[in-house]
């Protein structure tokens, strides 16, 4: 599996970190609780972690990376926390399944991608991080599944086909949608371990099935995830490269031309194999075209995808033989 299989499109939701004025506070009234009755503790529990997984877009607005670089690990590390009281919170593990993904994306895969051509081993061991945050998200994602679909885990690596079959709620798709990400990411990261990659069928089931219950998911997340998955699909004829040119054409439309990311997708699963510059340089120009303050609950991934863009204009040298 390519390594930019899965990864350009982990942006697609609401960051899974909350404020740091609700963290902290979330924080003190679970030492404030240390001491409390079981039922009691459960009860605060339970409306902690259902405030930190349903707040809202403080970290997705931002538009400074490098703070919230700084901030969600707080965040992620008190959703564990009471992951550890509340084992079963559906919320919780959601938020944890994006959250940890989304981080392992943003800030410690494309670190080592940008660090690889001056330093290989520090970009090395930033992947074997990044490897195994991805590895907990999916741990978060496939423990969330089984509170709803008792033997699901099981079944999904037994046979991945018919274990997704029996999920019919469009309710499930971010649970399907986050939990492919998560373990694709650990995969294009894994091309040394034969058990991870043997989990690509895995992979694939989740997000077709995801696909099928509700296509038009988060504005063409599922179409952006898609554009880099494509060339990778086992056992399916037919020209790859123009299966992702047609999630592109579905996620620009269901976005309405404001992320950034389809474009950066396009052109690296697309133009670089075919070896088209011109096309390229297009697409990650109006991936730099994009205005991030024109939809603020976008504004962090898509500033996120620019970096990126700016990245691989960069080394268009390397990545085309004239």
């Amino acid at each position: 599996m390519d390594t930019a299989v899965l990864t350009r499109a982990l942006l697609r939701s609401t960051w899974a970190g909350r404020t740091l004025t609700r963290a902290a506070l979330a924080s003190a009234l679970l030492a404030l609780l240390a001491n409390a009755g079981c039922a009691v503790k459960k009860i605060a529990v339970n409306k902690l972690g259902d405030a930190l997984a349903s707040g809202g877009t403080t970290y997705a607005s931002d538009d400074d990376p490098e703070l919230v670089r700084e901030a969600v690990p707080f965040s992620l590390k008190l959703m564990e926390s009471l992951l550890e009281e509340s084992p079963r919170h559906r919320g919780l593990l959601l938020a944890a399944c994006k959250g940890f993904t989304q981080y392992s994306y943003a800030f410690v895969q494309e670190d080592a991608d940008e660090l690889e051509s001056r330093n290989l081993a520090e970009a090395m061991r930033l992947r074997g991080r990044a490897r195994r945050l991805d590895l907990r998200a999916r741990g978060y994602g496939l423990r969330g599944l089984e509170v709803r679909h008792p033997g699901f885990s099981k079944a999904l690596r037994e046979n991945p086909g018919e274990a997704v079959r029996h999920i019919n709620s469009t309710k499930e798709v971010p649970w399907l949608y986050w939990t492919a990400a998560s373990c694709g990411e650990a995969i294009s990261l894994s091309k040394d371990n034969p058990d991870l990659i043997a989990e690509q069928p895995m992979v694939e089931a989740l997000i077709d099935r995801a696909y099928k219950l509700d296509p038009d998911f988060e504005a063409g997340a599922l179409d952006s995830l898609l554009i880099t998955y494509e060339p990778s699909r086992q056992g399916v004829t037919g020209d790859p490269l123009a299966r992702s040119r047609e999630h592109f054409a579905r996620a620009v439309a269901l976005s309405h031309g404001q992320l950034a990311g389809p474009y950066v997708s396009l052109a690296e699963a697309v133009s670089v194999p075919k070896q088209d510059r011109a096309e390229f340089k297009s697409l990650l120009d109006r991936a730099l075209a994009v205005n991030p303050d024109d939809k603020p609950e976008w504004r962090l991934e898509n500033l996120v995808m620019q970096r990126r863009a700016r990245w691989l204009l960069a080394r268009a040298d390397e990545l085309f033989v004239e």
